[in-house]
């Protein structure tokens, strides 16, 4: 029957409510290590949450496959660069502090 996402049994669509809110809150905690660890201002972290975290619609195939690693590890790439927990182990698990956003 085509390729329609919601067809494809391993990748189940999201209900849109709750893809918006993990949609947010990896927004969130993307722009805290961008202002945490990456010197950034507060809008200027938003930005590059939003950018990195674009809104996916429904029919997008694959949608939210950024989410396969959490916010911390794309931040950490960005500043960083692919290996960063190998320069300094210490960022290989993002703080409590980050952890307790939500």
């Amino acid at each position: 029957m085509g390729n329609d996402v919601g067809e494809n049994e391993d990748w189940p669509p999201w209900p849109e409510e709750e893809y918006a809110r993990y949609l947010a809150a990896e927004r969130r905690r993307y722009a805290w290590v961008m202002r945490t660890y990456g010197g950034m201002t507060g809008a200027e972290a938003d930005e590059a949450a939003e950018q990195w975290y674009d809104y996916e619609p429904p029919d997008k195939p694959y949608r939210g496959l950024v989410f396969h690693d959490e916010a911390w590890h794309w931040a950490m790439t960005a500043i960083k660069g692919d290996h960063y927990w190998a320069g300094d182990p210490g960022l290989t698990e993002p703080p409590q502090e980050y952890l307790s956003l939500e």
